[in-house]
């Protein structure tokens, strides 16, 4: 998920938050009698006859509700639409010496790619996803290290050696990488 749109997600989430938290907030203080209510006895209404067709006799009232909650609808639709979920890229085109080209699948480079950093000094275990667009792919990768493994010099091991060997094989100019690092747990040593 890029930032910006992470970044609009939890400002709208945050937005519709505190109008829900506000209006709770005012539920419950008419209900304790903090706050004036119009309605006071049990057979009371909260819009009175009055004021619920008040309008009605115009021509402009119900185009502009049907309007209002139709763009309610559609945003809240668009945002919706516009959260796609990162997915596993499945395969993307190599270019060949040949006029066509090979395709290769994704599963296939994120083995070879999490067989490569596993044979790094200080790598436990490796799990790596391609996941972007067939034109440009981007590598996640989550290597578990073990405790004597120094994580600069396995970083630099990976950029140097792993997805250089990747981007060359797979013909690609770039090839983008998130890794992830954590530590492996393990029992403390006895001595005796």
């Amino acid at each position: 998920m890029s930032a910006v749109r992470s970044t609009v997600n939890r400002v709208l989430l945050a937005l519709v938050g505190l109008v829900l938290l506000l209006a709770g907030a005012a539920v419950l203080g008419a209900g304790s009698g903090l706050l004036d209510r119009p309605w006071t006895g049990p057979h009371d209404v909260l819009l009175a006859t009055g004021d619920r067709t008040r309008y009605t006799d115009t021509s402009w009232w119900w185009p502009a509700v049907l309007t209002a909650l139709a763009l309610i609808v559609l945003a809240a639709l668009w945002w919706l639409l516009a959260q796609p979920r990162e997915r596993r890229l499945r395969r993307f085109t190599v270019d060949a010496d040949d006029e066509g080209g090979a395709v290769l699948r994704g599963r296939a480079l994120e083995e070879v790619i999490a067989a490569d950093a596993a044979e790094l000094p200080g790598v436990d275990h490796v799990a790596a996803v391609l996941a972007g667009t067939p034109t440009a792919p981007t590598a996640r990768l989550l290597l578990a290290l073990a405790p004597h493994a120094v994580p600069g010099t396995v970083l630099d091991e990976l950029d140097g050696a792993v997805l250089r060997r990747a981007r060359t094989s797979a013909g690609l100019p770039a090839l983008p990488a998130e890794a992830r690092l954590r530590a492996v747990s393990h029992r403390a040593t006895r001595v005796t």
